[in-house]
């Protein structure tokens, strides 16, 4: 367990925010590869963001549940009906309406795939008038591009396998993911190419629900001094992850 400032004293009202039931159940996003590496043989997921999530409930004394989810927008919806204490996945301002976010623990880059011989050189060529770009609908990097891309079509697919096939075999112009994946599809999509740089970086971090004030303000506290301490630095080497960074800590934390 990691030594603790003032800030990660839990406090009656802190557990009864994060563990009302007794148990603090926290919603795991099965998609992002990147945080959940693997399964246990019951089949419970293994990765970085259970990992974070089994330090929380360590330091709360009380016992972990996982609530897995298939998308990162099936976790955000179900923050209405209450039944994760804690969300751990990409914030963002459409998912902020109901879940209150620390600051991110973790980075993940995204950018585009494109075709070997397309015009576009940088990120920014990609919002031009006529250009199509493939994307799973509703994950962090998606709803970015709907709030930021202006000329260009986003042509969304339910999970990434989908929108990978519509890039293929419609011939879109792009394909959006995380830049980890991408890696990967590079070498098994003849004639296609990344884009350097990236559009943004997807900030992973750990929600509870909104007017859980006294829980927020403990999240935001351990998810800084999990950086600061190294444990975030520790679980990525952990599980031999490749693509994910430590976010940097927060100017004000």
């Amino acid at each position: 367990m990691m030594s603790s400032p003032a800030a990660l004293t839990v406090t009656p009202e802190i557990l009864q925010q994060l563990a009302p039931t007794g148990v603090l159940r926290a919603g795991i996003n099965l998609s992002n590869f990147l945080l959940v590496t693997g399964r246990t043989p019951t089949d419970d997921p293994v990765g970085v963001a259970p990992d974070m999530a089994q330090a929380i409930a360590d330091h709360l004394g009380v016992a972990l549940r996982l609530v897995p989810f298939d998308a990162p927008g099936l976790l955000a919806d179900a923050a209405v009906d209450k039944v994760w204490d804690i969300g751990l996945i990409g914030a963002e301002p459409k998912r902020a309406e109901h879940i209150a976010f620390s600051t991110a623990y973790v980075e993940i880059e995204a950018t585009y795939l494109v075709w070997e011989d397309a015009r576009f050189k940088t990120v920014s060529d990609l919002d031009a008038p006529g250009v199509r770009i493939a994307v799973s609908e509703r994950t962090a990097y998606d709803l970015w591009l709907v709030r930021n891309i202006h000329s260009a079509e986003l042509v969304h697919r339910q999970g990434f396998d989908a929108a990978k096939a519509a890039f293929v075999d419609g011939h879109l112009d792009a394909l959006a993911c995380l830049r980890p994946a991408l890696l990967k599809d590079v070498q098994e999509i003849a004639g296609t190419r990344i884009i350097d740089g990236q559009f943004t970086a997807i900030q992973q971090a750990i929600g509870t629900h909104r007017g859980n004030e006294a829980a927020a303000a403990f999240l935001q506290a351990f998810s800084q001094h999990a950086i600061r301490s190294g444990l975030v630095a520790s679980l990525i080497a952990k599980h031999h992850v490749q693509g994910l960074s430590v976010a940097p800590v927060a100017a004000l934390a």
